[in-house]
C-alpha cells in the first residue's frame, strides 16, 4: 500500500488505497485523523485568512471532516454541531459566565487555560456523538500549548463539561432504534401526494448515487427532544396545497419544465447553483456547507474566544433545531417528491422524466437545504448585525461534482441572497417542490429569531 501521511488519510483516501473490505468500524475510527489548514483535505483552507485562524474555526474543522470521512446524514450532523460547539461554549463561559449557560454546571476552577478547556470539551462532546476518537486531534492541539497548571486543569475542566454535554443528549431520541423507527408513528396521506419511495430513475457520469427505493431517512428524527424551540411542532410547516389545486398545478409545471435533466428553460447559471449547493453524500453537508461559511464571516471581526464560542453555539443549536422540526413536517406532511408524481401519478406523466440530481430517499415537504440555508443565514445576520454583506465561497466538496465545480467560485451581496440561492438550488435540481423552498426558508428564519432571542444570552 501506498505510504500516507496520517493526517491526510480520510475515508475516501482510505477507500482508494485498498481499504473497502475492512469494516465500518474501523474507518469510523478515521475520524480523529484531522488534516491541519495547510492541507487541501482541510475546509478552512483557502478560507481562513493567514493569523486568522483560531480555538473556536480549528476545531469547527476538525468537526466537518469527520462529518465528511463518515459520510454523516445532515440530521445526525447537526446533532454532533450543536453538541460539540454547545459544549466548547459552556466550558469557556463557565469561566467569566457573561452569558447564560447552556446547562448547570458546578463552578469552574480559577486561572484555567480557556483554549484547552474549549479544546477539550469539543472533542468530549464530539466523540460521544461521533462514537468516534478524537484523542489524536486533542494531543496535537494540546502541545501547541503552554505545559503548567492552567492546562492541566483546563483539560480536565473541559472533560467535565463535554460530558455533561453528552449525558443531557443521552435519550434525546437520536437512538438508532428510535431515529430509524417508522411503526405507524405519522399517519400517511390517502391522496395522491402521498410520498412513496422514490424508483431507479437517476443515472448519470459522475455524482452519488442513492439506494433504489430505500426506506425513508431518519422517520424518528423530528421527535428529538429540542436544543431551544419548545417543540417540533412550534415551528410545523402549514399545510402543502392541495392536488387538485391551481397552486399545486403551477408549481407541477414549473418543477417540471425547470428541474428536468435537459431543460430548455433553465439557465447555465441555475444548472451551475443546482450543483454547486448539492452537499449530497460523501461531503460536509448542507449545516457544514453554511458552517465554513461562518468561518469566513466570523473572521473578519475582532471576537474573543468567549465571543467566537457563543456564536458557533447559537448556530449550531439553530441548525439542529432546523433538523428536528423539518424532519417532523416531512413526515407529518408526506409529501411526494416531484419525480415520483410526474412518472407515475400525473395525468399527463411521463416515464422518461429525470431529475438533474438526484432525488433523496425522504418526502420533500419541507426542504431541509432551504430551512438550513434560512436559519444559516438569518442566525449570522444577527451575530454580525448587518445582512448585506459582499462575500464569496468556493464548493466546499468535489468529490461528487468535479466535472461542474472544479474553479467555481460564487459571490452574494447579502447573506439572505446566498439562502434564497441554497433554497432554489433544489428546485433547480428538480427534486423540489417550489412550497418545500418557500416555507423552508421561513420556517428557517423564524426559528434562527427564536433562538437568537432565547438562548445563550448576555448577561447584565
Amino acid at each position: 500500500m501506498k505510504r500516507v501521511e496520517w493526517y491526510k488519510m480520510n475515508r475516501r483516501r482510505f477507500l482508494k488505497l485498498g481499504g473497502a473490505a475492512i469494516s465500518a468500524p474501523l474507518l469510523t475510527g478515521l475520524a480523529g485523523c484531522a488534516a491541519p489548514v495547510t492541507s487541501s483535505q482541510s475546509y478552512l483552507h483557502g478560507v481562513v485568512a493567514p493569523g486568522r485562524n483560531s480555538t473556536v474555526f480549528h476545531w469547527t474543522d476538525v468537526m466537518l471532516q469527520a462529518i465528511r470521512n463518515q459520510s454523516v446524514a445532515p440530521p445526525p450532523a447537526t446533532r454532533a454541531f450543536a453538541m460539540a460547539h454547545g459544549a466548547g461554549f459552556a466550558a469557556v463561559n463557565g469561566l467569566d459566565r457573561r452569558h447564560a449557560p447552556l446547562l448547570d454546571l458546578p463552578p469552574a476552577p480559577e486561572g484555567v487555560d480557556a483554549d484547552a478547556a474549549y479544546a477539550s470539551a469539543f472533542a468530549t462532546a464530539l466523540a460521544e456523538a461521533l462514537r468516534a476518537s478524537f484523542t489524536p486531534d486533542l494531543n496535537r492541539f494540546l502541545a501547541s500549548r503552554p505545559d503548567g497548571a492552567a492546562k492541566t486543569e483546563g483539560v480536565a475542566w473541559g472533560r467535565q463539561v463535554g460530558r455533561a454535554v453528552a449525558r443531557a443528549r443521552v435519550r434525546d431520541g437520536a437512538e438508532p432504534a428510535r431515529a430509524h423507527e417508522d411503526l405507524g408513528r405519522y399517519p400517511r396521506r390517502k391522496d395522491g401526494l402521498k410520498w412513496a419511495p422514490t424508483g431507479p430513475f437517476y443515472d448519470a457520469g459522475s455524482g452519488p448515487a442513492f439506494d433504489s427505493f430505500a426506506r425513508g431517512l431518519l422517520p424518528g428524527w423530528g421527535a428529538l427532544r429540542p436544543w431551544v424551540m419548545s417543540s417540533a411542532e412550534q415551528f410545523l410547516a402549514v399545510e402543502f396545497p392541495q392536488e387538485n389545486s391551481p397552486e399545486f398545478a403551477r408549481q407541477l409545471a414549473k418543477v417540471r419544465a425547470l428541474g428536468s435533466h435537459d431543460s430548455r428553460i433553465r439557465s447555465a447559471d441555475q444548472r451551475q447553483i443546482a450543483f454547486f449547493w448539492e452537499d449530497g453524500p460523501r461531503g460536509v453537508t448542507p449545516p457544514g456547507h453554511w458552517q465554513i461559511i461562518a468561518v469566513d464571516l466570523i473572521q473578519r471581526q475582532s471576537l474573543s474566544l468567549a465571543d467566537q464560542a457563543r456564536a458557533f453555539a447559537l448556530l449550531s443549536l439553530a441548525q439542529a433545531d432546523a433538523a428536528i422540526t423539518t424532519w417532523h413536517s416531512k413526515y407529518t406532511h408526506d409529501v411526494v417528491r416531484p419525480e415520483t408524481y410526474i412518472r407515475q401519478r400525473a395525468a399527463n406523466r411521463d416515464g422518461g422524466w429525470k431529475t438533474l440530481i438526484p432525488t433523496p430517499g425522504f418526502p420533500a415537504y419541507t426542504s431541509g437545504h432551504s430551512a438550513f440555508s434560512g436559519v444559516s443565514a438569518r442566525m449570522l445576520a444577527r451575530l454580525l448585525g448587518r445582512d448585506r454583506i459582499r462575500f464569496s465561497s468556493a464548493a466546499p466538496d468535489l468529490v461528487n461534482w468535479p466535472e461542474e465545480l472544479t474553479g467555481v467560485r460564487r459571490s452574494w451581496s447579502s447573506l439572505w441572497d446566498a439562502a434564497e440561492e441554497g433554497g432554489a438550488s433544489r428546485e433547480y435540481g428538480g427534486i423540489h417542490w417550489e412550497a418545500d423552498n418557500i416555507e423552508g426558508l421561513r420556517v428557517g428564519r423564524d426559528l434562527a429569531d427564536h433562538v437568537y432571542s432565547k438562548a445563550l444570552r448576555k448577561i447584565g
